[in-house]
């Protein structure tokens, strides 16, 4: 049942709208399959040898990893480099990963061999593209929604392939604060973010889904081993042609600190997690 909740509105155009960049196009990763498998490779291999799961990733899980129990058969959407791949295989009977990159798959049954983990298939097809024979316990992702355009099918087949339980989520906001300051003291255009998770549950609410959501105090602690990365990294955002170095670090003067040669920076931000149990 779609909901008439506003008639000028649709949030999947709004969606596909944040989906463009500041001259109406789709970026390459979103249109261009092997411009996104080259990203994933490149990625991969720069990732491989470090830690997993991400911190973040660590912190939620254990706010959701009640959800999923021993007898699920799981359904995860984008793994990724597997930052919920492995603990959801270690926590479960039997987990499925579907991803749209041949290099995110390679390495994530390497990965499971290595930890050991057999109780993983993996499924190389997109999304809003893919034939599924069964149904799932759980069907969950996050952050897996960037290059869905047809955002609304994405949603109705997690909700169809799920019988018990699905489980969306996004890291969501605010933005370091100093590119706030940066917009508000100094006019600078900024590059803030287009879509968020509230665009989720609306595009449920449309589809007749009342979903609960959950939010996720979260912090990551930015490094930067010089003067020059700290300015050149935190101005990346900055959509102005010019802008002045000293302006940057004067945004950045309440926010930074300095300790055993490193300049150190605390961004609070949060985790976001919408669940439902399914409508047929």
């Amino acid at each position: 049942m779609k909901l008439q909740v506003n008639s000028f509105m649709s949030y999947e155009e709004k969606w596909q709208e944040g989906m463009k960049d500041l001259e109406g196009k789709l970026p390459q990763r979103m249109v261009n399959d092997e411009c996104e498998e080259d990203f994933w490779k490149r990625l991969i291999t720069e990732r491989k040898h470090k830690d997993v799961p991400d911190p973040y990733a660590k912190e939620i899980f254990k706010e959701i990893s009640s959800l999923f129990s021993s007898e699920d058969h799981v359904l995860e959407i984008g793994p990724g480099w597997g930052n919920y791949t492995f603990p959801l295989a270690e926590r479960t009977k039997q987990l499925t990963v579907v991803d749209s990159s041949l290099a995110v798959l390679e390495y994530l049954k390497d990965a499971t061999k290595t930890r050991k983990l057999d109780n993983v298939e993996f499924l190389h097809e997109k999304w809003e593209e893919v034939k599924l024979e069964k149904n799932y316990d759980v069907v969950f992702g996050i952050n897996c929604f960037y290059r869905m355009y047809e955002i609304k099918k994405a949603l109705s087949l997690i909700n169809q392939h799920a019988n018990r339980l699905a489980v969306l989520g996004m890291t969501t906001g605010p933005i370091q604060p100093h590119y706030t300051k940066l917009h508000e003291h100094y006019g600078y255009d900024i590059k803030f973010p287009r879509r968020d998770y509230i665009d989720l549950l609306n595009l449920l609410y449309e589809l007749g889904i009342y979903a609960e959501c959950k939010i996720i105090p979260l912090k990551r602690t930015y490094q930067f081993s010089s003067y020059e990365e700290l300015i050149s990294k935190n101005a990346s955002k900055i959509l102005t042609a010019t802008y002045k170095e000293s302006d940057v670090e004067e945004a950045l003067r309440d926010f930074v600190r300095f300790e055993n040669g490193i300049y150190l920076y605390d961004h609070h931000y949060f985790g976001a997690i919408i669940l439902w149990k399914p409508q047929k």
